[in-house]
């Protein structure tokens, strides 16, 4: 994939991911305004995250590791890597299916495991009843990430970024009916998440057959590349789901405190904004970039990807991690705090915020970092440096609940994130050049971590200037607006002034996009 293309692809994904981050955060807004932090949003929370959590390890995170290089090679060469998709389509669903049954009968024991603290409280019963409304949303999705690898693969990358959108739109017009006619909201936003799994998976499925791969459910087949495929999509379900490991840790370590579940999801999905654009694109466009440069022998190519990639990982993460750590009270009263949620609840947020934030670079790069070993078929290295991060995370949140109670999973999460980004920046060394960052990216890195630094003074003075207004129900809103803009454009006029951006390149690019 040629670089304009690679760039062109990754602005695609994180319009629609930043799309469907918006329509998330209005999401949230709603969720905790009608039902806010308590054992409702705490059941919720935790029933939502067991399909989220098996989709990431036999979805998201095995194909994005496995199927797409091997569907990218087929197609890139002779091979029919139409069978193949069908095959991985047809053994997907079976394994899907068959976890969705043995969840629906053990959904008691599935609870227990994520969240031990809610035994003996009225959280566990709902959170049994919760689960098993939204866990069948495991078999929808996890068959639309087949199709959005497919769609990755061949380079197109719309419908399978705009397909999680329909989520937050069926979820958040379930829960505006449900107030309008005076209904629970609770029940409304369970059932609406299962039906929007339908409809993203008929988007990608229809998208699919659009881009020339037509695929039908059939008889599972065992062949030798189903075999590969599993071998290498193994490990990497874990290595690639290990964030979400680490979460169900914090979560059972914060799940003896009442709400602190329902903060630490809040805070979770503020820094889920930034991560989703530039983590997420980067990754979904760099795997098929990356195999079809070694496949064809361009060592020149995939060095150049891999360091644009991470050059504009950082240059739009580090920003945003300035912001969650030097001004998180703002963002998360302002777009939290309201009905059911207040000020109490905007502390603990914000404390939580803070914490992510430190860790969101290191999140992002592992987007950047594991498609190097994945474009080479290694998934064996990157399970190990996972499950180092998950003895750490383990070890942190445990050791320290004793200390600082519910923060420990938060700071757990930060901290094996950076000792897996650790790992695999070091074991690149035996890959040669084609994974390591050019001269280019080591010229900018300095000069991007400075703009973004400075640019936490101009947002921590700002924030100071604007603190009457922040606190005020009706200007509160322009004053945030006003906030960050002022934190954006100090962050752009101080990298154009340290040759970290240059902006007339950026609309030379735009304009050849064009």
């Amino acid at each position: 994939m040629k670089p304009i293309r690679l760039i062109s692809g990754f602005l695609t994904v994180g319009f629609w991911t930043l799309a469907s981050r918006i329509l998330g955060f209005v999401r949230e807004i709603l969720i905790l305004a009608y039902i806010g932090p308590g054992p409702v949003m705490d059941a919720f929370v935790a029933a939502f995250r067991l399909p989220n959590m098996f989709r990431r390890f036999f979805a998201e995170g095995a194909f994005n590791a496995a199927f797409v290089p091997m569907f990218s090679k087929k197609y890139e060469g002779s091979e029919d890597a139409t069978t193949f998709a069908r095959d991985a389509l047809n053994g997907l669903a079976l394994v899907v299916l068959a976890l969705t049954a043995l969840a629906m009968v053990f959904m008691p024991a599935f609870v227990w495991a994520t969240a031990e603290g809610f035994s003996g409280d009225a959280r566990f019963d709902l959170t049994v009843g919760y689960g098993r409304i939204v866990f069948p949303y495991i078999v929808f999705m996890s068959l639309a990430a087949l199709f959005s690898g497919v769609l990755n693969a061949t380079g197109h990358f719309a419908a399978a970024a705009a397909a999680p959108v329909l989520l937050n739109i069926f979820v958040v017009l379930a829960m505006v009916m449900a107030n309008v006619l005076g209904q629970q909201v609770i029940d409304w936003l369970l059932w609406s998440i299962p039906l929007a799994g339908v409809a993203q998976l008929a988007l990608v499925w229809r998208a699919a057959e659009r881009s020339g791969i037509r695929l039908r459910p059939a008889r599972p087949r065992w062949t030798p590349d189903m075999r590969d495929m599993l071998v290498i999509a193994l490990p990497a379900a874990l290595s690639s789901g290990v964030l979400q490991i680490n979460l169900l840790v914090g979560q059972l370590v914060a799940s003896g405190t009442e709400n602190a579940l329902s903060w630490l999801y809040a805070a979770d999905r503020l820094y889920q904004l930034p991560l989703g654009v530039v983590g997420i694109a980067i990754g979904i466009v760099l795997l098929p970039s990356l195999s079809r440069s070694l496949k064809a022998g361009d060592d020149m190519a995939a060095q150049t990807a891999l360091s644009r990639a991470g050059e504009a990982a950082l240059a739009l993460t580090l920003p945003a991690a300035v912001a969650l750590v030097v001004i998180p009270v703002p963002l998360v009263m302002v777009l939290f705090e309201r009905g059911q949620t207040g000020p109490s609840d905007t502390q603990a947020i914000a404390l939580a915020v803070m914490i992510y934030g430190a860790g969101l670079p290191a999140f992002v790069l592992q987007k950047v970092l594991q498609p190097l070993y994945f474009a080479r078929e290694d998934t064996r290295t990157p399970l190990r440096y996972a499950l180092v991060s998950m003895v750490v995370n383990a070890a942190v949140a445990i050791g320290l609940a004793f200390y600082i109670g519910w923060l420990a999973s938060a700071v757990a999460t930060t901290l094996a994130a950076w000792v897996q980004v650790a790992l695999l920046a070091a074991g690149r060394r035996s890959m040669g050049e084609t994974a390591r960052f050019d001269a280019r990216f080591t010229q900018k890195l300095w000069r991007i971590s400075a703009a973004a630094g400075l640019s936490g003074g101009v947002m921590w003075a700002a924030m100071h200037l604007l603190t009457p207004m922040l606190a005020m129900p009706t200007w509160r809103y322009g004053a945030l607006a006003a906030l960050i803009a002022a934190g954006i454009m100090g962050y752009f006029a101080l990298a154009q002034a340290l040759g970290a951006l240059n902006l007339a390149d950026l609309r030379a690019s735009l304009r050849r996009r064009r």
